[in-house]
Parts: structure tokens; sequence; C-alpha cells
């Protein structure tokens, strides 16, 4: 009898061995978003939402955009904003601006855009000259009409978990990790970067408590979309240990690369089945044809052996940025009728 049980329990781990072999050398690449077919998702729901809007009676949205210098990135952001504008039906208009233009030059143009009833959503490109403030400028645009969601009411109220004007960036990796439906509930994100435009907001948005308002929510689109986030989660900066970031992204469920860093996060770093999202822009020299290209703060190639899911540089993150803007602008719209002039005055006094 002991010899059976014996033979018995020698089967089963045979059998546990063999099922360890098939997984192993089952093992799939990680399935890549494509952040272009998520944002020509979402820039078709703006252009039914916006139709409908305009159907009812109301004009169409207008979003101004002030470009200051002649940075060839922030040019090429810019053209890209204005395009996805007009594709979704929102009126737009691009104010250049010279390199040299005062920081109280540029508030005073803000003022008048604030108090401009044809003028729905507002935006600064960044970066800006290094002589003007850009907090300072960002706090100047109306709340209101913030579109880029960096105004400090805005800000706070997204700490608050209650609605209000995303930025764009942060609400576009949150809009990935839910229509792919990757679960965040009670699970371990890391988050590499703290800038208080992408980092920082997105760490917000993905420990979001489900009992309070959902950021983000929007009647419009399904239930899935506007679920919180209830994840654990560790920001890492440029001080933190390379060790001690192991440490973190060796048991992250979901890791946010957002330190501008290429090759920040390897294979070696992450447990497999993990997903990696890349919000990382950096432009290096290709050693083999000796050309710049753009890559993210993942080692792509390596991670997507590894991981479950992965997003790609370029046409991960940054379609959905500007889809997410696209969403602001309309939000900003409606808000006009939601918000008494007395409110709004109030709001950018703050």
């Amino acid at each position: 009898m002991a010899a059976l049980r014996t033979l018995r329990k020698l089967c089963q781990h045979t059998q546990h061995q063999v099922c360890k072999l098939h997984t192993s050398a089952s093992r799939q690449e990680a399935v890549v978003i494509s952040g272009k077919k998520l944002a020509r998702q979402i820039r078709d729901e703006v252009r039914a939402d916006l139709e409908e809007w305009v159907s009812t009676g109301h004009r169409r949205p207008h979003l101004s955009v002030i470009l200051v210098g002649d940075n060839p990135a922030s040019h090429s952001y810019v053209l890209n904003k204005t395009r996805a504008a007009a594709d979704v039906g929102i009126s737009s208009e691009t104010i250049l601006k010279h390199t040299n233009i005062s920081e109280e030059e540029l508030l005073d143009l803000i003022d008048k855009l604030n108090t401009d009833p044809r003028v729905d959503g507002l935006l600064v490109q960044l970066p800006l000259p290094e002589h003007i403030d850009e907090r300072a400028i960002c706090n100047a645009v109306s709340p209101t009409k913030d579109v880029d969601g960096f105004h400090v009411v805005n800000v706070g109220r997204m700490c608050l978990d209650q609605s209000t004007m995303l930025p764009a960036t942060p609400w576009g990796v949150w809009e990935i990790i839910k229509r792919t439906g990757i679960p965040t509930f009670g699970k371990n994100v890391l988050v590499a970067g703290r800038s208080k435009n992408v980092g920082m907001p997105i760490a917000m948005l993905l420990h979001t408590d489900g009992r309070h308002e959902r950021p983000g929510a929007c009647a419009s689109l399904s239930p899935l979309f506007s679920l919180a986030g209830d994840a654990t989660v560790t920001i890492s900066h440029r001080y933190t240990p390379k060790d001690q970031l192991c440490q973190h992204t060796k048991i992250a469920d979901i890791i946010v690369a957002a330190a501008g860093i290429p090759n920040l996060i390897t294979a070696d770093m992450i447990k497999e089945g993990a997903a990696v999202i890349d919000v990382g822009i950096n432009r290096v020299q290709d050693p083999i044809t000796g050309k710049s290209r753009l890559v993210g703060d993942v080692d792509f190639e390596g991670v997507r052996q590894k991981a479950g899911f992965i997003t790609p540089v370029p046409g991960g993150v940054g379609p959905m940025t500007v889809a997410m803007l696209m969403k602001n602008t309309v939000k900003a719209a409606k808000n006009v009728l939601l918000c008494p002039p007395q409110r709004i005055r109030m709001a950018v006094a703050s």
C-alpha cells in the first residue's frame, strides 16, 4: 500500500513538471496594446457626442492653443492636436508667440482668452522659455477652460477623487488600462517618475478610492471605463537606488514608466505577465543607421518576451494623450452651461 502511495506521488510530481514545461514552452510574447486603435475608438465617441451636442442647438466647441517659441517638437505636438480637433469636429486656432514674449504679455493674452465666450478650451503648450514661470501660466488659465488639467483647482479635485479636467496623458494611461481589461483592484503598481503633470497624476488615478466619486466617469461610456483604481501604488524617482527600484518592479502587476530615461525598465526587472505602460519619449541615435529615433523608457524587445501587456513607443500613450484632450475640450464646452459666471470668476481668482 505504501508503495502504491509512493508511485501515485511520483506520477503527480511528473505530471506537475510536464505542465510546468508546457507552460514555459508555450509562453507567448506580450500583447502589444495599440494606442492608435484605442485613440480612434475614443475619437469616434467624441465625434458622436459632439454631433449630438450640436444637433440640439449648441455651437461647436472651440479650442485655442498658445504656442511660444520655435521648438520643433512642440510645433509637431500642436499640429497633431489641431488635426485631431478637426477630425472630431472641434474648431481650433493656434496663436503663435515669439520666444522673447514677456510673462506679463502672456498672462494678458490668457486673461483675454479666459473672458472670450467663444473660447471653450484653452491650453498653453509646454515647455515654455526659461524666463517664464510655467506654474504661474498654468494657474492663469481658467479651470473651466483648462483642457490640460494643470490648474491647481483641477489638480486638487483630482486628488480628492472628484470629477474634474484630468491631465490628458495620465487620463490616457488610465483609459489604456481600463479598456484593455487590465485589473487594478488590489494590485501592485509601480510608477517610475514623479513629475507633477504625468507621474504624480497617474499614481493618484490608479489608487483612486472606489467609494468616492470616480475621476473620468462619463455617462456615455460603459461602466467598465469609470471603475476606480484601488491599487497599491509606489512612486520611484531619480534618487531611488536601482536595487530598490528592482525590488518594487519585480512585485508590480502594473509598471508605468514615465521617467524620461531610455531602457530604465528591462526584462530582468519585471515579473512574468506584468502590464507595462511606457510613457517615456526619448530621442536617441540608432547605432546602425546613425539617425535619431524615438524610444520609450522600456527595453521594448526584451520586456515584451516576459510581460503580459506592453505599449509601444511611438504609437502607445501618445495618440491617447491627444484623444483625451479632445474629450476635455467637449467637457469644457459643456461646463460653461453648468458653471454660472460668478463661480467661474471665483475659480479663476483662486
